[in-house]
């Protein structure tokens, strides 16, 4: 273990790196079709099942607290119909297929087979063994899942443990900024960093009027303006958040290193854009809308 002393946000780039790796399958059609084979073919559906499986058999409460910015309501609607229709141990099987077969076409096979792989997938896992289990619900259900051992599907593997570790870390520090998850989702889109509205209604549940109310009660607050821009409070209360997330979030990286976080953040870096390039994302996904 170092104790070398990382840059500022250098773990932050780091796992913005990795979460685009991790979070690409969702928009995968490998996922769909993989699912659809289980029964699960409702696109809310299918997201549920896939990254709360880890978590086994749970209900709608437990998804929609591990998830945070998600309608109820909308998680009801399919948790816990869709164990019903596939087990979870059969969901996670599905996943791991679709996250292949969605790697090699977006990626290529000489990027799947190449020393590059191996060594993001060694440095993330080694990142992964600093993490720690209390109070990081989505993290530790899946630090129980076995290692993969194609280095492809270890790299994503553990780019997934740093991304949920982070994000439970996350939800402590918005709970604790006394934004609701909806709330939460405004103030970041209104960074320009997060989904837009149209892909917010659609993927999370909530309307145009839960959009505007939570608009209202954060311009009660002195958060937003009233165009919907963040005011200078809002923009320091979102820098503290995500500083607060970085303190957090911080053992993994410090375990790893200065120069191995740094060259975990290119290789990863390196492949997200390559997938990129390669349409892994809706266009219209990130922005104020």
């Amino acid at each position: 273990m170092t104790t070398a002393v990382l840059a500022p946000r250098a773990g932050r780039r780091c796992h913005n790196a990795l979460n685009t790796l991790h979070a690409m399958h969702y928009f995968a059609p490998e996922l769909g079709k993989e699912l659809g084979a289980l029964g699960i073919t409702h696109p809310r559906g299918v997201n549920f099942a896939v990254r709360s499986a880890a978590l086994g058999p749970v209900g709608a409460g437990t998804v929609a607290a591990a998830f945070y910015n998600y309608r109820y309501d909308l998680v009801a609607e399919h948790v816990p119909a869709v164990w019903a229709t596939a087990a979870p141990a059969d969901v996670l099987a599905a996943r791991a297929r679709a996250v292949d077969g969605s790697l090699r076409r977006l990626l290529g096979e000489e990027a799947i087979a190449s020393k590059e792989m191996a060594e993001a997938a060694r440095l993330a896992l080694r990142a992964a063994q600093a993490c720690s289990r209390p109070g990081r619900p989505l993290y530790s259900a899946h630090a129980d899942l076995p290692v993969p051992e194609e280095p492809h599907l270890a790299f994503w593997h553990a780019a997934t443990l740093l991304r949920e570790h982070r994000g439970d870390g996350h939800l402590a520090v918005l709970l604790a900024a006394e934004l609701d998850g909806l709330e939460a989702v405004v103030t970041h889109t209104a960074t320009g960093k997060g989904m837009t509205p149209a892909w917010v209604f659609t993927t999370r549940g909530w309307t145009r009027a839960d959009w505007d109310a939570a608009r209202a009660r954060l311009r009660g607050r002195g958060l937003l303006d009233a165009s919907g821009e963040l005011t200078e409070q809002g923009v320091a209360l979102r820098a503290d958040i995500e500083e607060q997330t970085d303190r957090l979030d911080r053992a993994p990286y410090e375990h790893l290193g200065a120069e191995d976080v740094a060259r975990l953040t290119d290789l990863a870096g390196a492949f997200a854009r390559t997938a990129a390039l390669a349409g892994a994302f809706p266009a219209d996904l990130v922005g104020k809308g």
